[in-house]
């Protein structure tokens, strides 16, 4: 069953990046990105991906209509009901930000691939597909199984995000002995991580037992002493994994605090949300491994490797997202017969894209990740 289940999704790709149908009229699909101001680049490097997905399924019956949305709600609001009335357009890829889409719910006829990773908020007619947290914390729930870890602290950063991942965590079932919200604060975060660890109670064990040892005629006591005036603390913790849910730097300091408490990675398992393969991450060795879930490395590389070829310019992530949008969106037309029905999306269905599988249900999308670490100065696929 497995094998046929894979060997159907390799069909898929197959039938739409190489050999698609050919549709009587041609279908019409909107992109609504910032193609000018200050986010800009990210909305041509999406732009510039949809050109490399229609090259790809090479059939000119597929017409992708760009709007620049200025990162306005009204603009793209505005720029929606004219790809409506004009074109017939009832699927648009994008907005990109989840403000953007503040006032969609007046054009129910369209549905909308917002490219943020936001699942709150949304009106009905707007789709999250960006790799949100829901998608993530299902892929690390995976892992913890696997490794059979079961005393897992949650650490979650005090900012906008905070609500879109507690609601992941109680709707993914996800079972974690402990939950924390943390300052992004470095200058409270340490005291913050200090407390989560017990440190100071650790290092009072320490303390306590070199004066203990100094006092009595044990056996090998010298040996003894010079082991334990090494460490830094004395005591077990009560967990076995960390999950934080953070990026970039403040990621690097949630961990590296939890180094300086004496939590290292030889201790627990470090485990972060997607970065996209941050390499400066590589350079902090200290913190190894890492682990996390992702998209599929080896097509995120092949997609970058293209783009470059075709733009000489490294593309924006969410390009990556977009790539696959379109080969989705046209998959699901073909599905129904090229007639784009407001239920597309709302029907369950897979599809296999380049990031790995979409599963499609009740307006959702949610990926299937895979999973790495980060050791040896590269980074190491576990499923």
């Amino acid at each position: 069953m497995k094998t046929y289940i894979k060997l159907f999704y390799i069909l898929i790709f197959v039938f739409l990046f190489n050999q698609f149908s050919i549709s009587a009229e041609k279908i019409k699909i909107g992109l609504i990105v910032p193609l000018s101001g200050k986010h800009e680049l990210i909305g041509k490097s999406i732009l510039n991906s949809a050109k490399l997905a229609l090259m790809s399924i090479n059939n000119n019956n597929i017409e992708i209509l760009p709007r620049d949305s200025k990162s306005d709600p009204m603009t793209v609001l505005n720029l929606s009901k004219e790809l409506y009335s004009n074109y017939g357009v009832k699927i648009i890829i994008g907005p990109v930000f989840n403000k953007s889409g503040k006032f969609l719910n007046q054009i129910p006829q369209v549905t909308f691939l917002s490219l943020t990773n936001k699942l709150m908020n949304n009106h009905s007619n707007v789709i999250s597909a960006g790799v949100n947290a829901m998608s993530q914390i299902n892929t690390i729930k995976k892992f913890l199984k696997n490794e059979e870890l079961r005393n897992t602290i949650f650490l979650i950063p005090n900012s906008k995000f905070k609500i879109e991942v507690e609601k992941a965590i109680m709707n993914s079932k996800i079972k974690i002995k402990d939950k924390f919200v943390y300052s992004t604060d470095p200058t409270l975060l340490t005291k913050e991580v200090s407390k989560i660890t017990k440190y100071s109670t650790r290092k009072q064990n320490l303390i306590d037992e070199i004066k203990r040892l100094e006092k009595t005629n044990e056996v090998n006591k010298d040996r003894k002493l010079e082991i334990l005036k090494k460490r830094d603390t004395l005591g077990g913790i009560n967990f076995d994994s960390i999950i934080v849910a953070d990026f970039d730097q403040n990621l690097k300091s949630v961990l590296t605090s939890f180094l300086y408490t004496d939590v290292s990675s030889k201790r627990v398992k470090y485990i972060s949300f997607n970065h996209w393969f941050d390499k400066s991450l590589l350079k902090e060795v200290g913190l190894h491994p890492i682990y996390f879930p992702s998209v599929d490395k080896e097509n995120y590389n092949y997609f970058i490797n293209k783009y470059e070829k075709n733009f000489n310019i490294k593309p924006n992530h969410l390009s990556f997202l977009s790539y696959d949008l379109v080969g989705l969106t046209c998959y699901l037309i073909i599905k129904n017969n090229y007639e784009i029905k407001q239920n597309m999306f709302f029907e369950k269905n897979l599809f296999k894209g380049k990031i790995g599988v979409f599963e499609i249900n009740k307006n959702k999308i949610i990926h299937r990740l895979s999973f790495y670490s980060t050791e040896n100065n590269g980074f190491k696929k576990i499923f």
